[in-house]
């Protein structure tokens, strides 16, 4: 294999291990956010707790890998070598700008403290790059509609719907309960499904960068299995998504936790014992589903479910736009990236598109420590700020 189509893979790989890393701190609410906000677990606590289980969720299964590997993008045959057109430096190509459409949508909807979806970020881009690439043929949109789009839709109403019902039971078993006796047995409830939603995380996220880099190897004809992962790439994976978990993400911990819905413990374990159980069971079918969705939707039927609870819909419809327009998004930035690196060709054009990924990452991560959000922090009382002052909620005292 030619010199720079390795140097070139090495660039898809790192930058694929980046991806998984802002996608472990941008979802590390998900699991804990809830946890974080009624403290049964204290913020650094939480974190690391949730670190560790993404590392051995991403060992327990490589469906959803497979299904990002052979179901969404239309670049290798049956025999799992490339189509015609895209050997070698341009398949690559592709699917690093695939990656580089997921992780600057990541960054911008972390910026914001919008828990958007890593996961259709990251087929948006891949799918934008693709179409850019191959046209509407480059894309197997009946994978994506089976095993992407209608998840997407379904994941979020049923968990929606199981984490209502699951409050309205709790809450009627204990309501003769004092709140403090109450309370203190549902932290130890809540983490222990805590740590559910962060193991079904590991099953499901983790996943889906083991199956791009899985297509890059592919693509560059050192790997040939359609149906396996390299295990070196299952640890890789791993690794890279229990750091950025173990980062933090306190943004959008932040909006999980006190900027959705006022929660207490009961409502919070019924949400994570609802979200854990559709992502598990969804990793087991294949199904890429979101975690952030499914989590949201929970979190938002605890809300509904719970008699009094303050749920914010102004917050939730700004979540709910980010969702419309994360593929959309991530599908023009992928589909741009191609053009470019492709336009400029070989390892430059690789070059000139990772030289733009790094520098639009270091501006957005300059941008948030304009106000700060952090494990000290993160709880503070919620306050809406206008959307001309960066359009995102930060606490009261940052406000001043």
């Amino acid at each position: 294999m030619p010199v720079e189509v390795w140097i070139i893979l090495a660039v898809v790989v790192v930058t694929a291990l980046a991806f998984d890393f802002t996608n472990g701190f941008h979802d590390t609410g998900n699991a804990m956010a809830t946890t974080i906000a009624t403290g049964a677990l204290s913020p650094k606590v939480a974190v690391a707790t949730s670190a560790v289980l993404n590392l051995v969720g991403a060992f327990l299964s490589i469906e959803v890998a497979l299904t990002v590997t052979n179901k969404v993008v239309n670049i290798q045959g049956s025999d799992g070598s490339p189509v015609a057109g895209l050997m070698g430096i341009p398949i690559l190509t592709l699917v690093l700008a695939g990656l580089i459409g997921g992780i600057l949508w990541n960054l911008a909807t972390w910026l914001f403290g919008l828990p958007s979806s890593s996961s259709h970020a990251l087929f948006g881009g891949l799918i934008g790059a693709a179409i850019a690439a191959l046209g509407l043929g480059g894309v197997k949109w009946s994978g994506v509609l089976v095993s992407v789009m209608i998840p997407a839709i379904a994941a979020p109403l049923v968990a929606g719907l199981i984490a209502v019902v699951g409050t309205k039971v709790i809450f009627r078993i204990v309501a003769k309960l004092p709140e403090e006796r109450r309370d203190a047995g549902f932290r130890w409830g809540q983490v222990g499904s805590a740590g559910l939603v962060s193991l079904a995380h590991g099953t499901n996220d983790a996943q889906k960068t083991m199956g791009v880099i899985t297509l890059a190897l592919i693509a560059a004809g050192v790997w040939t299995d359609l149906h396996a992962i390299p295990l070196w790439v299952k640890i890789a994976c791993a690794v890279a998504i229990a750091a950025g978990t173990y980062i933090g993400g306190w943004r959008v911990i932040r909006t999980l936790g006190k900027g959705l819905v006022e929660i207490v413990p009961p409502q919070g374990m019924a949400a994570q014992s609802a979200a854990a159980a559709i992502i598990l069971s969804s990793s087991h079918l294949g199904m890429a589903l979101s975690t952030t969705h499914v989590a949201t939707g929970a979190i938002l039927g605890s809300g509904i479910g719970r008699e009094g609870a303050t749920v914010r819909w102004r917050t939730a419809g700004r979540m709910a736009i980010a969702w419309l327009i994360t593929l959309p998004a991530a599908a023009l930035i992928g589909a741009l990236c191609w053009f470019l690196a492709h336009a400029i060709g070989g390892v430059f054009g690789v070059a000139v598109v990772f030289v733009i990924l790094v520098v639009a990452s270091t501006l957005m991560y300059l941008r948030s420590r304009r106000r700060p959000v952090d494990h000290e922090n993160v709880n503070d009382v919620w306050t809406d700020v206008p959307p001309s002052d960066e359009g995102e909620s930060v606490p009261t005292k940052l406000a001043a």
